[in-house]
């Protein structure tokens, strides 16, 4: 139940284990957060939620579905990730350690001492990040990752003199939603920059939904079924069936269970902690942000937010319930690789900042008052917007809880004990019933691993095996 990236890979698994698979869908089209609309204007494509890819570039899974050979194309900017800072400079992070660090200045040796190890172990990290976390790793690079990654990103960010060097570490540690000072906000940011020093951080050519596509096609193939539409208040509702994934998080599960839940299981549920929600803006534009860093023009993400000071008592802010001045920003520019999304010589943008969870608040203006900040006249390029709120975004996603997009709250806990304390967190009490959404291992991101490996729970549950990935 459930047709984003984890419950379609939740799908193919067992369609190619040789099930007879029907996927149950509660909006118009499938995908989940992985969709492409026309949000603003005819001609312009956005991507829904997720609109940056550097998870699917290193997924088993999405290896597995041969994306290349439907024609789906991974484009991948030159520059990762960009970080404006007051008075035009920039951090830039590219696909290599070296040219990255040679731009830090004094940093330079302290970056490459940080990241050059990391990057080179970067497949056996990858591997272990996408699985779940169940031993001590053996591997030296791993451990070293995991020893490294449980830190704050505030601790990683002292040991940099620049400004540009402990940007880099805020604008990747903060896509953990969480205050810098918290443990394993580091880890983020490590994991997700020696991604960008490997396979970068791509977009897809056309949009989001095209990977969304790939995986109903191969569905269709193999004879499944998937129904839009259909929304599904309880368990009783569903068909008889061996195996039953739920791409929903505990508190949909919790009232969908109708009660059938033991009282343990049920409480540990209940005590799952979500994660801040998004606003989120997305506008069509008449071209290319004049970025005042002019590196920031070849990057396809943007972290905005200035100094890691700034960042800190932003995501502070809205961790204490407030809904910062100057938030901290990720924006997202397709065009910079992928002119398809809108008509010639136009642009579309794509941003957010965090905000408290469930807020109906409209962020339009201190989200564009950051790029104008980095980017004067931007609003100048402005054709139309759309806006989705923390409080629109869960109406529209139940999954986002109170605008929440990661599945839940990415604590030292939660990222080791997802949903709950369990050996296998994917299998519940209710007798092959799974669950497989992002608030199960390893978690947030468009990489379909969750999926995948409930599906691997429950067929080796059934005392079969898999050969999905």
């Amino acid at each position: 139940m459930g047709s984003g990236p984890n419950g379609l890979a939740g799908a193919l698994t067992l369609a190619r284990a040789g099930f007879s698979v029907t996927v149950l869908e509660g909006a118009a089209t499938p995908g989940g957060g992985c969709r492409t609309e026309e949000l603003t204007l005819p001609g312009f494509h956005h991507d829904v939620c997720s609109a940056v890819h550097p998870l699917a570039a290193v997924s088993p899974f999405f290896a597995s579905a041969g994306l290349a050979g439907h024609g789906v194309r991974l484009l991948t900017p030159e520059v990762a990730f960009a970080h404006p800072l007051d008075g035009g400079r920039a951090a830039v992070v590219t696909g290599s350690v070296a040219d990255t660090a040679r731009r830090l200045g004094p940093d330079r040796d302290r970056y490459t001492r940080l990241l050059g190890p990391l990057a080179r172990d970067a497949d056996d990290i990858v591997s272990a990040v996408l699985a779940p976390m169940r031993s001590v790793p053996a591997d030296t690079g791993v451990f070293r990752f995991a020893l490294e990654g449980l830190l704050p990103a505030a601790v990683l960010a002292r040991g940099f003199l620049t400004d540009e060097a402990r940007a880099i570490i805020a604008g990747a540690s903060a896509h953990a939603s969480l205050p810098l000072r918290q443990p394993v906000t580091g880890g983020y940011g490590l994991l997700l920059t020696l991604i960008a020093h490997g396979s970068g951080w791509p977009v897809v050519e056309g949009g989001s939904a095209r990977l969304t596509g790939v995986l109903l096609d191969e569905l269709a193939a193999l004879g499944a079924t998937v129904v839009t539409g259909r929304q599904v208040a309880s368990l009783a509702e569903l068909p008889p069936s061996r195996v039953t994934l739920l791409d929903v998080t505990p508190r949909q599960f919790i009232r969908m269970a109708d009660g059938r839940l033991p009282a343990l299981y049920e409480r540990e549920l209940a005590g799952f902690r979500y994660g801040p929600g998004v606003c989120k803006v997305d506008w069509a534009l008449a071209g290319p942000v004049a970025w005042t860093a002019k590196d920031c023009r070849r990057a396809g993400t943007v972290h905005l937010g200035g100094t890691f000071a700034e960042i800190a008592r932003a995501e502070a802010e809205v961790a204490a319930g407030r809904h910062p001045e100057r938030p901290f920003c990720i924006v997202a520019q397709p065009g910079v690789v992928d002119p398809s999304r809108a008509p010639a010589g136009q642009q579309v943008l794509w941003g957010y900042c965090h905000v408290p969870s469930g807020s109906p608040a409209d962020m339009t203006g201190r989200i564009e008052d950051q790029i104008e900040r980095f980017a004067p006249g931007f609003r100048d390029l402005i054709l139309a917007r759309s806006v989705r709120t923390a409080a629109d975004a869960e109406r529209h996603n139940p999954n986002q809880v109170g605008g929440d997009i990661g599945g839940g709250a990415g604590t030292l806990r939660q990222t080791l004990l997802r949903p709950v304390a369990r050996w296998n967190p994917y299998r519940t009490p209710l007798p092959g019933v799974y669950l497989c959404s992002s608030s199960t291992p390893p978690g947030s991101g468009v990489h379909g691993m969750c999926g995948a490996w409930a599906a691997r729970a429950a067929l080796t549950d059934l005392g079969l095996r898999s050969r999905s990935f």
